[in-house]
């Protein structure tokens, strides 16, 4: 029958994108804003684009969803992946259009882009290295290489051994966070070719 792999629609923008990538990555995709979906899913994926506030608004004015993917993944513990602003709601909170809070998975914030140099430019946009941390190089699925990034806001982890890569945009902001069965990709797998589908081919084969 194969793996069931949630793909939670909060209204957060990149949906068929990120679908579209799942099955190329041989994943069997249940889209799904039902929280009774994502309790029996063995996998659960969280997308997003746009503002930290409104994403985190629209997940939570579905009634039951993060009560639903709290208990699957820190209860359960079915693996789960956070892609762009889906990565950033792991946060405790984020300070885009005032602050918000976040699940409160990995403890951090989310900030805005303030590069020292001038002539770097926010949004960090385009093609860049993901990089990992000494203590990250083991992980089954964050690796080494380049990926598609789009964002003005970065994750700010409270604790450094919650983050598994880092990227350069003038200082080296946060490209995937990681623990236990969680991770974070700040990049966009979906736009990342080949890096992007080997990252989610690893996540779908991913027993932690």
């Amino acid at each position: 029958m194969g793996e069931i792999i949630a793909l939670v629609d909060y209204g957060a923008g990149n949906l068929h994108s990120v679908h579209n990538a799942l099955k190329a990555a041989g994943a069997k995709v249940s889209v799904t804003a039902d929280p009774y979906v994502v309790r029996a899913a063995d996998r659960i994926v969280l997308p997003g684009v746009g503002s930290f506030k409104a994403c985190a608004q629209g997940l939570a004015a579905i009634p039951g969803m993060i009560e639903a993917m709290t208990e699957r993944v820190m209860v359960g513990g079915a693996p789960f992946l956070g892609i762009c602003v889906g990565m950033q709601l792991l946060a405790t909170s984020g300070l885009e259009h005032g602050e918000t809070p976040g699940l409160g998975w990995i403890a951090g914030e989310v900030r805005l882009i303030r590069p020292s140099d001038p002539a770097i430019k926010v949004p960090h946009m385009g093609w860049n290295e993901v990089a990992l941390l000494p203590h990250a190089r083991a992980h089954p699925v964050i690796a080494a290489g380049e990926a598609y990034f789009l964002h003005s806001y970065h994750f700010v982890a409270d604790n450094p051994q919650t983050v598994a890569a880092l990227t350069d945009h003038g200082e080296g902001l946060v490209a995937a966070v990681a623990r236990d069965n969680i991770i974070g990709v700040q990049f966009h797998p979906e736009k990342s070719q080949a890096y992007g589908l080997a990252t989610l081919r690893r996540f779908l084969e991913w027993r932690p």
